[in-house]
């Protein structure tokens, strides 16, 4: 149970880091958020069932998106940083710990 906290903690605190308005994102974090929410949705996460029909067809949406944008993507995430970023708050929203 302890290493299950720990590794839950250590998840939601890389979240928060890559989510953070001044965290410059990669391709990598991109990815790896885009698994992390793949893997909550597939395991039916708990923090998810209380989200509403309307609220998890907005977070699909912006999963879509995110991803559109990386298959598309041309150059790095300088120029669409912003829009990136929440896009992925969106799509992630339910799943970080309530600050």
């Amino acid at each position: 149970m302890n290493q299950t906290v720990s590794f839950t903690n250590r998840t939601q605190r890389k979240l928060e880091q890559l989510l953070h308005p001044s965290y410059s994102l990669c391709k990598e974090d991109v990815v790896w958020i885009l698994e992390f929410i793949k893997k909550k949705v597939a395991e039916e996460d708990p923090m998810m069932q209380g989200l509403s029909q309307p609220r998890l067809m907005r977070n699909f949406r912006y999963f879509a998106e995110v991803s559109l944008m990386l298959i598309h993507r041309r150059n790095g995430f300088d120029q669409e940083a912003d829009r990136l970023k929440t896009w992925l708050r969106e799509a992630a929203y339910g799943l970080q710990e309530e600050a």
